[in-house]
C-alpha cells in the first residue's frame, strides 16, 4: 500500500503560497504587479486573506506552516520581497 504523508495533502490544499513565492521569483511581470499593489496581486493569485497577511508580515514560520513545509525551505523571495515591498 502506498504510504502518503499527511503534510502532502496539506502542501498540495495550501499550495498558493507556495506557487504565488515562485511566481514572483521567476516573474518580473509578476513582481511589478505585487509591488504596485501587492494585496490586490495576491488576491488576484487566489492567496487566502491568512496566507496574505502571513506574506506581509513576513512571518516564515506562519507561511511554512501554511504552505506545509519547513521553515528553512520557504523560498528567499519571501523575504526579499516583503521587506523590498513593505
Amino acid at each position: 500500500m502506498l504510504q502518503i504523508p499527511i503534510n502532502f495533502f496539506q502542501a498540495n490544499k495550501m499550495s498558493k503560497l507556495l506557487d504565488y513565492l515562485n511566481t514572483l521569483d521567476k516573474d518580473a511581470t509578476a513582481r511589478e504587479a505585487h509591488n504596485k499593489d501587492a494585496r490586490a496581486a495576491m488576491a488576484k493569485a487566489g492567496l487566502t486573506d491568512e496566507e496574505q497577511n502571513a506574506f506581509v508580515s513576513g512571518d516564515k514560520k506562519k507561511m511554512a506552516k501554511l504552505m506545509g513545509i519547513h521553515e528553512d525551505a520557504v523560498p528567499a523571495t519571501a523575504n526579499q520581497v516583503t521587506h523590498d515591498t513593505y
